[in-house]
């Protein structure tokens, strides 16, 4: 671990945690500001229990944090705008820079949030994010229920079909666990085939109830992962691989490992915490959603012309499972325009004030999902932890896809994967790449903040 050395030409604080003043303001430190930054990050956890997601760094700044008295949000607030203005002048890379300022402004929304402050909706999201989200085109969801309709034709409606699909697709509980491994370690040996990671990294699996998501990934530090699977709802035979890509192998696990190893192993500490509702979240979720279809398949280490659906349909028949993998795929594609319904959901909560009853009957028509379904999404979106999280979702998929996209299947694919893995990237300096590339295919300068 590196070590934090305090400089003494810092801003000094007296009074006790909850009752800090500025007291004489010079330099701050690279290291020192990282420090309060951690020390910051930590302290919503106090408002907040689970907003922590994750912290690997020293422990001793957790057990501070422990015995504080509880944080004023408001304080916090002014905390994260005075380690922002300090930012310039720390000596810190323009990367970490830009890494650290994203965050601080997620966290200064947070601790007004906290303080009651009256945020709408977007501007809530754009501040967590670094994104802007407005309502998609309903025309796009009555073209990709065409497209549906058109992969699972027969009586009924569309709606029922496609619950009479979810139902054959349910994979029976008591063979739950054994699929779980074989993706797991199906995942795991690709993964480390095409990015490298510590011979010591695993991770573990749990069963939980009650929550408000299908899947989480706690990453413990040290290589190590827990990964719980809720039990309220039932898991289907073409989600499982997508979720134990997205939790673990490339996604959520794989991503904190190299990180670990690489960004925090060069000292950059900040890489230590990982809180919600920040730009990290985004292009975590992002990455991870495109987690399955970036290792598997051609470019990576799959066979040329093989997508997710035959090489999932091959594991299960080895499981003694029927699986129609190239009708999975297809369906997959098809119900990718429905990408936006949960985002426009949380809109018409939070931004239109829309009754509960209406939001669900809107998630039922346009995700095509039952009752249950549609409470347990309402359920997450209504969370005030987790109410803005849907567009981590929505948003990553969406911009980290483009920036993918821009790289043909092979190699140079791969790399851009990596880079997701391995450096800090903020949603801002994703887009700002994707600008500069349009200007340089129109031979034209990129514009200029």
């Amino acid at each position: 671990m590196t070590q934090i050395v305090l400089a003494a030409t810092v801003h000094r604080y007296v009074g006790s945690t909850s009752n800090r003043k500025r007291l004489v303001s010079a330099v701050m430190e690279p290291d020192t500001l990282v420090r309060e930054y951690l020390l910051l990050g930590l302290r919503f956890d106090r408002l907040e229990e689970g907003f922590v997601d994750a912290y690997t760094g020293d422990p001793a700044l957790r057990r501070q944090v422990e015995n504080e008295p509880r944080p004023d949000p408001r304080r916090l607030a002014g905390d994260a705008r005075a380690l922002r203005a300090d930012l310039t002048s720390a000596g810190l890379s323009a990367e970490r820079i830009r890494f650290l300022d994203a965050h601080l402004t997620a966290l200064e929304c947070s601790a007004r949030k906290f303080a009651g402050d009256d945020i709408g909706f977007v501007d809530e999201v754009a501040a967590y994010f670094d994104v802007r989200i407005e309502p998609a085109d309903e025309d796009t969801y009555r073209e990709a229920h065409r497209r549906m309709d058109a992969v699972l034709p027969g009586p009924g409606t569309l709606s029922e079909r496609m619950e009479a699909h979810r139902a054959a697709d349910r994979i029976p509980p008591d063979r739950l666990g054994e699929c779980v491994e074989a993706f797991n370690s199906a995942l795991r040996d690709r993964v480390r085939a095409a990015y490298a990671l510590p011979d010591t990294e695993r991770v573990d699996y749990e069963v939980v109830g009650d929550k408000p998501w299908s899947g989480f990934n706690y990453y413990l530090g040290g290589y190590r992962s827990t990964v719980a699977i809720n039990s309220d709802l039932d898991q289907h035979m073409s989600n499982l691989p997508r979720l134990i890509a997205h939790e673990s192998y490339p996604g959520h696990h794989t991503e904190h490992c190299r990180k670990e190893a690489g960004l925090v192993g060069a000292g950059q500490l900040e890489q230590t915490l990982f809180v919600v509702n920040t730009p990290q979240c985004l292009m975590a979720e992002g990455l991870a959603d495109l987690a399955l279809e970036s290792v598997v398949g051609a470019g990576v280490s799959g066979a040329a012309g093989q997508g997710w659906g035959r090489w999932a349909q091959e594991i299960y028949a080895d499981l003694g499972l029927r699986f129609d993998g190239d009708r999975a795929e297809e369906l997959s594609a098809a119900s990718s325009g429905l990408l936006s319904v949960r985002q426009d959901a949380a809109l018409l909560l939070h931004d239109r004030h829309a009754s509960v009853e209406d939001v669900e009957a809107y998630l039922q028509r346009w995700s095509l999902t039952s009752p249950e379904r549609a409470k347990q999404s309402l359920r997450f979106l209504s969370s005030p932890l987790w109410r803005a999280y849907i567009s981590t979702y929505v948003e990553g998929y969406r911009l980290l896809g483009a920036w993918l996209d821009r790289a043909p299947i092979g190699p140079e694919r791969s790399d851009r994967f990596r880079r997701l893995l391995d450096e800090p990237l903020t949603p801002g300096a994703l887009r700002d790449d994707l600008v500069a590339a349009d200007g340089a295919a129109l031979g034209t300068e990129p514009p200029r903040p």
